[in-house]
């Protein structure tokens, strides 16, 4: 095993763009592209002209289309794919996985069957007693390429693992803090999508700042609702992989799952929005999670609720936020375990 490489399973905006950052740490980046096409043209052109176009790619940032290739022999590989595909793609992995690598996710979802995050589907697939992290925060892949100033969260149950990823990923662009608080972390990372696409819808309605900002923070009070209901930490909601992510995701124009929402508010069908769309919008899929834990954990967040019934049973935007208005209101932070 060979810690002076690193191999990077995705090659989407933000799998790419990890590459070029890490590139700089590693000696050698072997990036998984699961499109032969791709593939092809990123070793052509070096350059992501389908995900990420206008960055070069270094010479050792090494893509190739065979999952076997990529990953043998490899000691630290960085998880960069949708959700959904997740845990099967570990399934692909596992025969090559040695008890003493290092599998880092940088994905942010809730899986549909399951309930899921990202952590617990890669322990459960792989059933090995490998180090598992998560990286997150409020990152574009576009400003991470462009070496813009950043942060993130460095995470895992072991507070070893997660400083050893923090050291891997920090640089004089990207400042990166660690936490114990897997399930925090990837709760706020997975659900601040949703509110994106709710904020999205508003501003697609021309509604204005005012119902913006409302959607904002009454929507950090349901994440933090569903994630101390499951077991997180309070003050995690408020920090890089909660707040920061949130507020990043429902306020940039490079948000997918905000462009999303504003066309959803403009009029436009779910399917006719997401037909020709390359990239994915994660929280279309990981509504359907949030909508299930609402009903399972018996929380209040009617946020959620509206959006997923937007998305997901056809109801009228306008009809969602008059709803929304007539909910009846508890105080501001009922229902955040922990919170003092």
């Amino acid at each position: 095993m060979n810690t002076k490489k690193i191999a990077i399973i995705g090659a989407g905006s933000w799998g790419t763009a990890l590459s070029l950052h890490l590139a700089e740490r590693f000696e050698q980046v072997a990036l998984w592209v699961y499109e032969k096409e791709l593939c092809d043209l990123i070793l052509k052109e070096k350059e992501n002209k389908w995900f990420l176009p206008g960055f070069h790619l270094p010479e050792n940032i090494i893509p190739n289309n065979s999952i076997e290739t990529v990953i043998r022999d490899q000691s630290v590989i960085l998880m960069v794919t949708p959700t959904p595909t997740l845990r099967n793609i570990m399934e692909q992995l596992k025969p090559f996985i040695q008890p003493e690598s290092l599998i880092i996710n940088a994905s942010k979802g809730i899986e549909n069957d399951s309930l899921s995050t990202c952590h617990k589907i890669i322990k459960d697939s792989l059933n090995i007693p490998c180090d598992v992290a998560t990286i997150s925060g409020p990152t574009f892949a576009k400003e991470v390429a462009a070496k813009v100033p950043s942060a993130l969260v460095a995470c895992s149950e072991s507070e070893d693992t997660a400083r050893r990823v923090q050291e891997f990923f920090s640089s004089k662009y990207v400042k990166v803090f660690t936490s114990t608080d897997v399930l925090g972390v990837e709760i706020g990372g997975a659900l601040k999508n949703v509110i994106a696409i709710a904020t999205g819808i508003s501003d697609g309605l021309k509604l204005g700042f005012n119902t913006r900002a409302a959607l904002i923070t009454r929507g950090l009070v349901e994440i933090a609702r569903i994630g101390t209901e499951l077991g997180a930490k309070p003050e995690t909601f408020y920090g890089l992989s909660g707040l920061g992510d949130l507020v990043l995701t429902c306020t940039g124009d490079l948000s997918r799952n905000r462009q999303l929402g504003i066309q959803l508010g403009e009029g436009k069908s779910l399917k006719e929005i997401t037909k020709d769309m390359r990239m994915v919008a994660e929280g279309v899929s990981t509504v359907k999670s949030a909508y299930e834990l609402i009903q399972k954990l018996n929380i209040q967040a009617s946020v959620m609720q509206e959006t997923y019934k937007v998305l997901h049973e056809n109801k009228a935007p306008e009809k969602a936020l008059e709803d929304l208005m007539r909910v009846e209101i508890s105080t501001e932070f009922s229902g955040i375990k922990g919170l003092v």
